[in-house]
């Protein structure tokens, strides 16, 4: 499909005008396109030709608009830290439209009524990062929104110095967020609720619509995918950095990418969020953080569903989670079925990890080559012990799955990439200078984490001492 032929559709807009509020891009000076997806661009049935063209640069900066074109902010509350914020919003993020299925938002794209004092921009680094980390996580098969274009450009603005702004068009099946519901809830707005709640039916989960309670049915679907997302996250070792309730996609998703990381040596009370001084969002509080949200969610769906249904679903939580969690790490692991041993041998291995300051991405694809000779593992660590003794069960636990096929299993679920802040800073630095070639190198690596790329080995290593652990703001 051509740019000019495109038609976009707004469901949204027929909500009441409570949910939303009008308003138009500020297009950025002088902009230029740094990258655009062509995965995406295929998902959304636009011929990868089109990206190439001015008229992509200039939709991707507001200045195109596609027939049907109306565009809006989004409204919405949050707990922020734990504290309820009763009304907050898309502060630079700008809705353009539905199409193929995928709601498209260009962020960084100016001041809208929920900017609160704020430019409504998004600098270069923060544009960069998100980017191209929304692409590793797919690739890492977990949920999250897309991107389907960046794009830098000449306009200043002022963070704790003067940067130039960027703006991404992100690319999601839904924008609706945990704090949606609290915003209608917390201002007794119970018939726009309902709404909500049946636009997110159809929008997300349209297999119960028409069926008995389906808000009770709602809130466990939400339930059962956080757990999932949870337990990935924290089977590759990822640190969100901010899950407030407004940063908690109702349909499951990796949202709003701000001070996260990737761990370097793994740590179960990693902080990567500089702002988060009690480490309210560390890497280990995740799964127990996304089940404060979901009661936060359930007491804002209380007007429409039975609290005593939901709060018998969510008691289901940990063990919901904790089923997830296995399962993605006996795939990691090569394990075949399970056995009563494997919960102790995958805690055990995140304790032994953390005691010899071992790279997680890098023990974990090591192992996936493992076939008895523990050279290569040994060298991820400080000392010997007590990974020998560790490797010592594994070796137990392995010794009638084939070989071959552990090997395989792993190498798909290992990955040998993932994109580490140190590899990402590189990139944005190369990119103030107005080199754009790592961003490219990068996004290869993000689209293929499970694939060699020879070219790319040293991005493969255990981060460099100098920038391990390192905290980000949220204006990252």
């Amino acid at each position: 499909m051509k740019l000019n032929d495109i038609k976009v559709s707004n469901p949204y807009l027929r909500l009441d005008s409570e949910f939303y509020d009008k308003v138009k891009p500020d297009p950025l000076f002088a902009p230029h396109l740094i990258h655009a997806n062509q995965d995406v661009a295929e998902k959304l049935n636009i011929d990868k030709d089109e990206l190439s063209s001015d008229t992509f640069v200039q939709w991707l900066n507001g200045e195109y608009h596609p027939q049907g074109t109306e565009s809006f902010s989004m409204c919405y509350a949050g707990h922020q830290f734990g504290h309820f914020v009763p009304r907050l919003g898309d502060g630079r993020a700008i809705n353009i439209g539905k199409l193929s299925g995928f709601e498209l938002q260009l962020k960084g794209a100016g001041i809208t009524e929920y900017s609160r004092h704020g430019d409504g921009r998004a600098v270069l680094r923060s544009s960069i990062r998100e980017y191209l980390m929304s692409e590793a996580m797919h690739s890492l098969k977990i949920p999250t929104t897309l991107c389907l274009g960046l794009i830098g450009s000449e306009h200043k603005v002022r963070r704790e110095s003067i940067e130039t702004a960027a703006m991404v068009c992100r690319v999601s099946s839904s924008w609706v967020r945990f704090g949606t519901f609290e915003y209608f809830a917390a201002g007794g707005m119970f018939t726009e609720l309902k709404s909500l709640a049946n636009y997110v039916i159809d929008e997300s989960f349209p297999h119960i619509k028409g069926k008995n309670d389906p808000y009770t049915l709602l809130f466990n679907e939400v339930m059962v995918i956080t757990c999932r997302l949870m337990a990935q996250w924290m089977s590759v070792g990822f640190n969100h950095g901010v899950m407030n309730t407004d940063n908690m996609s109702i349909a499951g998703l990796t949202i709003d990418y701000g001070p996260f990381a990737f761990l370097d040596d793994f740590r179960h009370e990693n902080v990567c969020n500089h702002t988060d001084t009690q480490g309210r969002y560390s890497f280990t509080n995740q799964p127990s953080i996304a089940k404060w949200n979901l009661q936060s969610l359930m007491k804002a769906l209380s007007p429409l569903a039975s609290m005593e249904k939901m709060e018998k679903i969510l008691a289901l939580y940990d063990k919901v989670y904790i089923r997830y969690l296995h399962y993605y790490m006996c795939k990691k692991l090569g394990l075949e079925g399970t056995v009563e041993e494997d919960p102790a041998i995958i805690e055990d291995m995140f304790d032994m990890l953390e005691t010899l300051h071992v790279d997680y991405t890098l023990f974990m694809r090591t192992l996936s080559h493992y076939e008895g000779d523990r050279t290569a593992l040994l060298a991820t660590g400080m000392y010997h012990e007590p990974m020998n003794a560790w490797l010592d069960r594994y070796d137990v636990r392995i010794q009638y799955i084939d070989k071959v096929e552990r090997k395989k299993q792993m190498l798909c679920n290992n990955p040998k990439y993932v994109l580490k802040n140190y590899m990402l800073q590189e990139a944005i630095d190369a990119a103030i200078e107005g080199d754009f070639s790592i961003v490219h190198d990068l996004f290869t690596i993000a689209q293929a984490p499970f694939d060699e790329h020879p070219a790319f080995e040293r991005w493969s290593e255990a981060t460099p001492k100098a920038f391990k652990n390192q905290k980000l703001s949220c204006s990252s």
